[in-house]
């Protein structure tokens, strides 16, 4: 199994900044990706931003230029510095790990998701 443990939410004021981080243990061979998806109340759950192991990134239009995705391989972490928030970054995000095993005949593709953690902003 895999386990994601999140840290870095809270309250902040509009304009201001917060970090993200989520780091991943357990069984973590062939992750292909990790990121970010948020879930605001009596909405959906959407993506925020991913990156691939190869370091490739995907952002969400609402956070580009603003929220930045990183990662330490070494570490299986991932981070999501988040810049100029507004109330509308408001939500619970989630951690995500996507892992891709190949077997004969095909690939097996999993999902692992943190338990959350409460970005808040307000004034």
């Amino acid at each position: 199994q895999v386990q994601l443990v999140e840290s870095g939410g809270g309250l902040v004021q509009p304009g201001g900044s917060l970090r993200l981080s989520c780091a991943a243990s357990g069984s973590v061979f062939g992750i292909y990706a990790m990121g970010w998806y948020r879930q605001a109340l009596g909405r959906e759950r959407d993506l925020v931003a991913t990156i691939t192991t190869g370091g490739s990134t995907k952002y969400a239009d609402s956070v580009k230029g603003r929220f930045t995705i990183s990662g330490d391989s070494a570490k299986n972490t991932v981070y999501l510095q988040m810049n100029s928030l507004a109330t509308e970054d408001t939500a619970v995000y989630y951690c995500n790990l996507h892992k891709k095993i190949g077997r004969s005949g095909g690939v097996d593709e999993f999902d692992y998701w943190g338990q959350g953690t409460h970005v808040t902003v307000s004034l």
